[in-house]
């Protein structure tokens, strides 16, 4: 397959995953069964939710926002993923949106772009970032670097992350989101994909600012084994949200998108339904998992209607980000 199918549907698959699971987003599970009952496709946020209320079916949230920033500080520098430029790219939203004032941003990042708003050097902006901010618009990074060089890739991820998530934790997550959409550019098997997850994951724990938590790599493994033992989808599905969590901590959100991408066979349509499904900070989780699943897949993994459904209310040419941020691998 070419591999600029890849880089689209990884891209896109971002987008994908986050506006399947807009409008259940930060809801318990039990929530989403009462209300929605089951998610099959777009919907538009429900009246009153304190992020989604307003929003139409198939509009992306900060997770397609942020990762869109971050590949245009990559283009900027010619490839090359440098600290500064994200930290820029990333406080545009900051005067282009005033998010600091809304719901938009994540805790970690809310917190890191105040302080470098306010004059912190960013390599202290982002000491106490532990969530999943990082992980979830790290795809761009996993475009650029090639899985044959991993040290690298985790040197660009470091980069990418130490602004607002320099800790080793949420390092660790996201080296192993772009390792798997790296790998699974190259066409490698799922095993493979999620092999290369965990190896970066490794190495991304020994980066940054040494932060106490949970073991994202242990919680991987425990994720991954829950859905080896069940024996139906939904029941992997509890396991998952009451077990290891869908929370915004990397330590829940990273393991559990690994666990999607496994349980679904690396389709993106189907680990985008069971992201919005779940409930917690489901649509970041789908974003993550479908990002990977599009590099897995390519483009074609995300039927036409919802392709069509993402290009009419998101105003990005995910095609052209895609093609611009391969020519640099």
């Amino acid at each position: 397959m070419d591999m600029g199918k890849r880089a689209y549907g990884a891209l896109l698959g971002v987008a994908f995953g986050d506006a399947l699971g807009m409008p259940s987003q930060l809801w318990s599970r039990r929530k989403v069964k009462a209300y929605f009952g089951e998610i099959t496709g777009f919907l538009p946020g429900p009246p009153g939710h304190f992020v989604a209320g307003g929003m139409q079916a198939g509009q992306v949230t900060d997770d397609t926002i942020q990762t869109i920033k971050v590949a245009e500080a990559i283009l900027a520098d010619d490839g090359c993923v440098r600290a500064e430029t994200v930290a820029a790219k990333l406080l545009e939203l900051v005067t282009e949106s005033n998010v600091l004032e809304t719901n938009m941003f994540g805790p970690s990042s809310k917190q890191a772009l105040a302080s470098i708003k306010d004059g912190v050097p960013i390599t202290e902006s982002g000491k106490t970032g532990t969530t999943n901010g990082a992980a979830m618009r790290i795809v761009p990074v996993g475009i650029v670097s090639p899985i044959s060089n991993l040290m690298a890739l985790v040197d660009n991820v470091e980069q990418a992350c130490l602004p607002t998530h320099n800790t080793n934790i949420a390092i660790s997550g996201a080296a192993a989101v772009a390792a798997a959409v790296s790998t699974a550019m190259e066409g490698a098997s799922l095993e493979e994909v999620l092999n290369n997850a965990v190896k970066a994951m490794r190495l991304g724990n020994e980066r940054g600012h040494d932060y106490f938590g949970a073991s994202v790599i242990d919680r991987t493994y425990w994720a991954l084994r829950i859905v080896e033992e069940s024996v139906l989808p939904e029941e992997a599905l509890d396991k998952l949200y009451t077990l290891i969590g869908t929370g915004v901590e990397t330590a829940e959100s990273i393991p559990t998108a690994l666990a999607l991408v496994k349980l679904a066979g690396g389709d993106p349509f189907r680990a985008g339904l069971l992201a919005a499904n779940l409930g917690g900070d489901c649509d970041t989780i789908g974003a993550i998992a479908c990002g990977i699943c599009g590099a897995f897949t390519g483009i074609h993994g995300i039927p036409a209607f919802c392709q069509e459904r993402l290009l009419a209310v998101n105003d990005y040419n995910f095609e052209e980000i895609s093609a611009g941020l391969l020519s640099f691998r």
